[in-house]
């Protein structure tokens, strides 16, 4: 599993992700209420939280979050870690939560990703299994509201929590190695490039057809990495989040925060594993926490969908939970689904 998750600011603030695998994880929409009960491992029930909506795998009525925002604006998503993650045995001392129970814990009780940080200083994150069929996922996890963001990986040291000032994240190797690997990228640039190749030849009399210009648009960007492996997903992500100019309404900005996302998704047959399988963008889901609105787009339906938390009955103990759509829908402009019929 390989993902790319960002944040976004224009007039309102964004979050959210590429989930990149070779299969479905049963994943849909899940609105948690503020009264829905989490039974932690090591900790108390928690009976009364903050509501929070994102895409999960729901299991025993449980959801498991790959992602999610509460009603506060605290947002996360876990992604692929494998070979660096490492859960610890139970502590005694520390805050003891298994790793799929980090999710519900952060957002159920924080009201901003300061407070989330503050929290996980004192957490020792498990290994323990949801199931026996269901192991730990090797995750790290980006945590962001509008104000801050951090990047939070479980090691053999411990629990390391980075401050984040790309706000993008992808997947190994360790966060600190993507921040010091885009140093390699300050030349590029969204603008036309200047000749600095050999100044002195234009002083030597190339003028004209002999001047060394730019042959095309896009010239200043040559060097961005294209392939998708986690390191240059990070650098590409972060070159379109940064230099990304967008409309002033909210349609715009969730438009554009899909079109950078684009930027970095897999297409099926592109990336094969080492099983034969194709590893594909199953969905791209952006987060806007001031409204509580999750929308999404799958692989095979280009369009965008959208689950408001607040249309929901936040105060209740039953989750909601919604069917993930997966067929492309064509909207016909002249009547031309009429060819289908008959």
């Amino acid at each position: 599993m390989m993902c790319t998750c960002i944040t976004f600011r224009a007039n309102e603030f964004y979050f959210g992700r590429n989930l990149d695998l070779d299969v479905s994880f049963g994943e849909k929409v899940a609105v948690t209420p503020r009264n829905y009960p989490f039974h932690f491992r090591y900790l108390p029930d928690l009976s009364e939280h903050y509501a929070m909506i994102g895409m999960a795998n729901v299991t025993k009525n449980y959801p498991l979050y790959a992602e999610a925002a509460n009603e506060k604006g605290v947002c996360i998503a876990g992604l692929n870690f494998p070979g660096n993650a490492c859960y610890q045995d139970f502590k005694r001392g520390k805050i003891n939560i298994a790793s799929y129970e980090l999710i519900p814990w952060l957002l159920g009780k924080s009201k901003s990703a300061d407070e989330a940080a503050q929290m996980l200083r004192e957490a020792n994150i498990t290994g323990d299994a949801f199931t026996e069929q269901m192991p730990p996922a090797p995750l790290h996890w980006m945590l962001a509201d509008q104000a801050s963001c951090y990047v939070v990986e479980a090691v053999e040291e411990g629990v390391k929590i980075y401050p984040n000032p790309i706000g993008v994240l992808t997947n190994n190797p360790p966060f600190p190695f993507h921040l010091d690997y885009i140093r390699n990228f300050l030349h590029l640039s969204p603008e036309t490039p200047e000749n600095h190749f050999a100044k002195r030849l234009e002083s030597a009399g190339f003028q004209g057809k002999w001047r060394l210009t730019p042959y095309g648009e896009g010239m200043g960007a040559i060097g961005l990495p294209g392939d998708v492996s986690p390191a240059s997903r990070f650098v590409r992500a972060s070159f379109l989040k940064w230099n990304s100019v967008c409309g002033e309404d909210a349609e715009a900005e969730i438009s554009q925060f899909f079109h950078i996302l684009d930027g970095v998704s897999m297409v099926r047959g592109s990336v094969q594993t080492e099983e034969g399988k194709y590893e594909t963008t199953i969905y791209t889901c952006c987060i806007r926490p001031r409204e509580g609105i999750y929308y999404y787009k799958t692989y095979d339906d280009s369009q965008i969908c959208g689950v408001d938390l607040f249309q929901e009955d936040i105060n209740g103990r039953t989750l909601s939970v919604y069917e993930v759509k997966r067929r492309q829908r064509v909207i016909w402009q002249n009547g031309g689904n009429k060819r289908n019929e008959g």
